[in-house]
């Protein structure tokens, strides 16, 4: 198409006219020279010359079609044509702009999402060539590596040049205004060089760094240290207490995203008492750290995790008595991919729903195209008269839609760039890369080609019909009228399909959200306060300095006046892990099993009061009370799915269970089953009391009379009396806790019930303007019956009823898509089944209703009209 001489033409147009000019004609005096030597007179020559070339201004205009400069002169006079058409038909231009906005937008803002998760590549140094280990092992995806299971891998896999470990903990963190609990992530001394990631301010660790002997160091996160400090670069050299060692602050990292959490403060694993402790440092096949691999450059993934399982049965065979038997072999996966693991199932519903909202779009705009074709037919056909070609009429319409498209391209960027920060606030809840999200030029990209294949599908819809511009003539009777009004009403049909699936994956996500906010969990969380205390390591070495000091805080918070009950556990109710903190457990005289085959259930501890300030139930035996201590004999209350399953038919109270075989726990009551997620049914649970099993991260429920906001300045109060250097964490009422835990469901719903809405809104649109232009059509007809007789109600019936038509016939269509579209949704819903009833019936009549509603005004205009008028118009 674009040869080289058509290009030249774009640069050399004034030289190639002179071209043009001296070669016809030197061929004109070349033919007139060989008539003359014929023997005709040069009059005569020149006569039959001019015949045979006929005239040379039409000559030269066939040779200028040639050249690429024509086909931009062209293209340039659709484009002020289209301007020129466009101006005079603003409400037109207005509808289809907003339209197409609202369609791309969405598209860009959900795009723009994926983008920064799934498609661009992470924000290191040979990003795509880290990998994260994993270590399987019985029923478990994961166990955390050793210090020995990484010093070994490091030496043994021929495939990566670089392992380094991560894990995370919370410290205390003292030396700023507050005492602070930091979320601190524990790393080998390598971590961020290998990652290639350059700090900020000051430098990363080095090997001197991670030795034991040596001071202690820490390294910030970008966001804690404008967070906290407001971005000082004075902060290096700064010292902090930690685990009553000092520790001095030698550099900031980047705002980049960290794997697996964003945490506040990095330090050195040798400065980790846990990580660096004789078990932590000695035990092989089981520890508590992440790893890391960075694959050598041009290695296959296959090849990695064919050497990774070399090395894995290596160690088992050569440590065979240190794995455990359950142990598999150690796997590889990208770790771009782990950023969006807990993400890729909600981004496919999200794509998929912005994707219907666009097809929406183009059968909306393709619709309004139609009939203002219709209205243009006398103009098209004056043109084609003139001597316009069908496939220049067809660039001209596509131009207008593609300037509309562009138009709208824009307006969705902006609609985009508005709804960026509750992207990025729905985001966070996935993925670490939520803070990537922006319009970039990729997005730019994305919303320019999405903006053009808008434009055309919308406009080669109307343009390809059947019967386009069927009468060339300049006759007001349009015989094409009628297969373009079939059109119009299988795109609204089309319409009217795609809305009923969005609707029903909305309906069905909201009615998912509206069962979960039912969900009776098991206790009372009214009136509740809740925080979180974690006691500093060093200060509480063992379990009867913890438990000190836990009673010493128990005694402290009830003395809180209105204050009815204080209980106090292991983690808090709606936010805690799924199955929770797993354990296995033997029966006294029960059967024997095996590691694979034990009894697991989710291990908690529990305060006396923990149960009265819930509000669980006691089903039988007693709660915990304070004489179950250190001293006290070993005793559990377990809940009623555990008595359930292990004693269907005798009494649980009494029997004993153990962890190991060794030391036996006697049961003493058992509580009723209570939800740890909402969206979860309650699981086997076994309680250990506080005070014989003093974590050191406590969680802490308040019950009060009062208003649970009203006790936080003598919550604060009472612990800081027993101890002012620990911090409080996530003071915040119980209901609060329940209300975010239903933030990602509630958003989701939220997003893909606006999408919906939008599709309802311009199919009501749509279905308006169709049945609009069909009375318009139908003047006469409409008079005619009104003259014979017809009440003004049955116009109103009929013209209403046409449009039920064909949202009914809207609605059979799009059932089957539905059902496909909730078979998709079946694992993001609770309570509520893909063929919900209840969800098709009430989509169905809002559709109906809506359809029935966009008619009613046309209807009205309908019945409204004058016989005669009518019938002196026709």
């Amino acid at each position: 198409m674009f040869s080289l001489k058509r290009i030249r033409s774009l640069f050399r147009r004034t030289r190639m006219e002179r071209e043009l000019d001296a070669e016809l004609g030197f061929h004109v005096e070349m033919q007139i020279g060989e008539y003359v030597r014929q023997g005709m007179s040069p009059d005569e020559a020149r006569r039959t010359v001019r015949q045979l070339f006929g005239v040379v201004d039409r000559v030269k205009e066939d040779v200028r079609d040639t050249w690429l400069t024509r086909f931009f002169e062209t293209v340039l006079q659709d484009v002020r044509y289209s301007a020129r058409s466009l101006r005079r038909q603003p409400g037109y231009a207005a509808a289809v702009i907003v339209t197409m906005a609202l369609g791309i937008g969405a598209n860009s803002a959900i795009f723009s999402v994926v983008n920064a998760v799934v498609l661009r590549p992470l924000p290191y140094a040979r990003g795509d060539d880290l990998m994260l280990l994993r270590q399987p092992r019985g029923p478990y995806d994961h166990v955390g590596f050793s210090i020995l299971d990484i010093d070994d891998i490091k030496t043994r896999a021929r495939t990566l040049d670089a392992v380094v470990e991560f894990h995370n903990m919370y410290f205390i963190l003292l030396g700023g205004e507050e005492p602070a609990r930091v979320s601190t992530g524990v790393v080998s001394w390598d971590y961020f060089d290998a990652l290639g990631v350059t700090p900020a301010v000051g430098r990363t660790f080095t090997a001197d760094d991670d030795r034991p002997d040596r001071p202690a160091t820490l390294l910030l996160s970008h966001e804690y240290w404008q967070r906290e400090f407001n971005g000082d670069p004075s902060i290096v050299g700064r010292v902090f207490e930690m685990n009553d060692r000092p520790h001095t602050v030698i550099g900031v990292l980047p705002d980049v995203p960290l794997y697996p959490q964003p945490n506040d403060v990095y330090m050195t694993r040798s400065a980790c008492p846990f990580r660096m402790g004789p078990q932590g440092a000695q035990d092989r096949g089981g520890g508590m750290a992440g790893a890391i691999g960075r694959r050598r450059p041009g290695v296959p993934l296959d090849d990695v995790r064919a050497d990774l399982a070399a090395v894995s049965d290596r160690l088992h065979a050569e440590f065979a008595g240190e794995y455990s038997p359950a142990a598999r072999q150690l796997t590889a996966t990208p770790l771009r991919r782990e950023f969006s693991r807990n993400f890729e199932s909600t981004l496919v519903i999200l794509l998929g729903t912005s994707a219907f909202v666009l097809l929406i779009v183009c059968a909306s705009v393709a619709n309004l195209s139609v009939a203002r074709t219709m209205r243009r037919e006398r103009e098209l056909s004056l043109r084609t008269s003139l001597g316009a070609t069908r496939a220049r009429l067809i660039r001209q319409l596509l131009t207008e839609n593609v300037i509309l498209s562009f138009a709208g391209g824009i307006a969705g960027l902006l609609i985009a760039f508005v709804g960026m920060d509750l992207l990025v606030g729905y985001a966070e809840r996935f993925t670490t890369r939520a803070g990537e999200i922006r319009i970039d030029r990729t997005v730019l990209l994305f919303t320019l080609a999405v903006s053009l294949a808008t434009g055309l599908l919308s406009g080669l819809l109307p343009a390809l019909s059947r019967r386009f511009l069927f009468v060339p003539g300049l006759s007001r009777t349009n015989r094409s009228a009628l297969p373009r009004r079939d059109l119009r009403r299988a795109l609204i049909v089309a319409q009217i399909a795609a809305s009923f699936v969005l609707l029903i994956g909305a309906g069905l996500m909201l009615r998912s959200l509206f069962k979960l906010t039912l969900v009776d969990p098991g206790f009372s969380s009214d009136h509740v306060l809740t925080l979180q205390i974690d006691m500093n390591f060093s200060k509480y070495a063992d379990n009867r300095q913890r438990a000190a000091y836990l009673d010493r805080l128990l005694t402290s918070l009830q003395n809180i006046p209105a204050v009815t009950s204080v209980g106090a556990s292991g983690n808090i109710p709606f936010l805690a892990r799924p199955g929770g903190n797993l354990g296995r457990f033997v029966i006294e005289r029960g059967p024997a099993t095996t590691d694979e085959g034990a009894q697991r259930a989710s291990l908690l501890i529990a305060s006396e009061d923990y149960f009265r300030a819930m509000r669980i139930p006691l089903v039988d035996g007693r709660f915990f009370v304070r004489g179950d201590d250190l001293d006290a004999p070993h005793v559990v209350i377990v809940n009623q799915a555990l008595a359930r399953r292990y004693w269907p038919t005798g009494n649980a109270v009494g029997q004993r269970i153990s962890g190991d075989g060794s030391d036996w726990h006697t049961i003493v009551g058992v509580v009723a089953d209570v939800r740890q997620q909402l969206s979860a049914a309650p699981v086997e649970e076994i309680y250990a009391p506080m005070r014989q099993t003093p974590y050191v991260s406590t969680h802490w429920t308040i019950r009060s009379a009062d208003a649970p906001e009203t006790l936080a300045p003598m919550v604060r109060k009472a612990v800081y009396s027993v101890d002012p250097d620990q911090p409080i964490h996530q003071m915040r009422p119980l209901n609060d806790v329940r209300t975010a835990s239903l933030a990602p469901p509630r958003l989701t719903a939220t997003l893909i019930g606006i999408f919906a809405a939008l599709a309802l809104v311009i199919t009501a649109s749509g279905i308006a303007g169709v049945i609009a232009f069909s009375v318009s059509q139908r003047t006469h007809e409409f008079g005619l019956r009104v003259a014979l007789g017809a009440r003004r109600g049955d116009v109103v019936s009929l013209v209403v009823g046409e449009g039920v038509r064909l949202a009914l016939a809207g609605l059979a269509i799009g059932v089957g898509g539905a059902l496909v579209v909730g078979g998709l949704l079946s694992t993001t819903l609770f309570g509520v089944e893909p063929t919900d009833t209840i969800t098709y019936v009430a989509v169905s009549l809002v559709l109906l209703s809506v359809a029935g509603l966009a008619c009613l005004l046309p209807a009205l205009r309908a019945a409204s009209i004058n016989p005669m008028q009518a019938l002196r118009v026709a």
